[in-house]
């Protein structure tokens, strides 16, 4: 025979969990902290896991809780939408979708995912940024559903990761007008010049230094930031030059703030969307992780 929930059991859990408390959550029940633990603990037995671990008299979620209690979730709000929906009250309802990026991903592009999630079906989305460390935490977590990086974790945490290229362009060296005559003889031509570089968060950090090594080119770094937008600033100031995927910067080269000094050969930048298995799968994340591509940028 199958094993079979408790309800009455899911729901104590769930407030448990909710509450950090077996007395906040007795309150909230209404029942004797005594029955409350003693109901925990039957499911506990029941399910064959620990779900809490007491750490300095407080009640820390396992993983195996955290998983429960992320199901337990899901499990009485499509209770309470049944409920709505028997009594002709359930208005359009929206999954919600958690997609975290890192700051070196452009904004246009965080942009294009949102506006492709809300053509696939009613949505409501958060946006988190952070390290990609930080990320791939939450996202092997369950408590993001996709990432969008413009490089891949380490092989350890890509073994649990299902992720593609979305896009893929090659990189040039661009600055203000008054590098114009960097043009010629590049790219030796920049050699010595300043430069505005990403921080080692990002692949494009590794690269381009390696190339500038292979070529003998001398690069005086004068900022790091991982913030594409404030990366355009200091270039637009003229405070030094900056590498990017031309997309990046189509809007300033045509508006003649930025000029391009010359195509790094062999240097491209992909931006990766990430997922990763669960049981119970974001019906928007996976369409999105199968169909989106980035359009128009050439």
């Amino acid at each position: 025979m199958d094993p079979w929930i408790n309800y009455h059991h899911l729901l104590y859990f769930k407030t448990i969990a909710e509450e950090a408390s077996v007395s906040k959550a007795a309150d909230k029940l209404r029942l004797g902290q005594p029955t409350l633990s003693a109901q925990l603990k039957q499911f506990e037995e029941h399910l064959g896991v620990q779900l809490f671990e007491r750490q300095h008299k407080k009640l820390i979620l396992t993983e195996q809780g955290k998983i429960a209690l992320e199901y337990a979730q899901n499990i009485f709000k499509l209770g309470n939408e049944m409920y709505e929906a028997l009594h002709d009250r359930l208005s359009p309802s929206r999954v919600h979708l958690q997609i975290g990026a890192l700051d070196s991903v452009p904004k246009e592009l965080i942009l294009q995912l949102t506006k492709a999630a809300y053509q696939t079906g009613p949505v409501s989305i958060s946006l988190i940024e952070g390290s990609l460390e930080f990320l791939v935490r939450e996202l092997l977590a369950h408590r993001i559903d996709l990432i969008v990086s413009d490089y891949l974790p380490s092989s350890t945490d890509l073994k649990s990761i299902v992720h593609r290229p979305i896009l893929k362009k090659t990189v040039s060296i661009f600055g203000s007008s008054e590098f114009k005559n960097l043009k010629k003889n590049f790219p030796h031509s920049v050699s010595g010049q300043k430069f505005v570089l990403p921080t080692y968060n990002s692949r494009l950090r590794y690269d381009i230094e390696h190339w500038a090594k292979l070529n003998s080119i001398k690069m005086d770094i004068v900022a790091e930031t991982q913030d594409i937008s404030l990366k355009k600033m200091m270039a637009t100031e003229g405070l030094g030059l900056i590498p990017s995927a031309p997309y990046n910067v189509s809007e300033l080269v045509e508006s003649g703030q930025l000029i391009e000094v010359g195509q790094v050969p062999g240097l491209s930048e992909e931006i990766h969307l990430m997922s990763t298995q669960r049981k119970v799968s974001n019906p928007i994340a996976s369409r999105l992780m199968k169909n989106f591509n980035i359009t128009g940028a050439e």
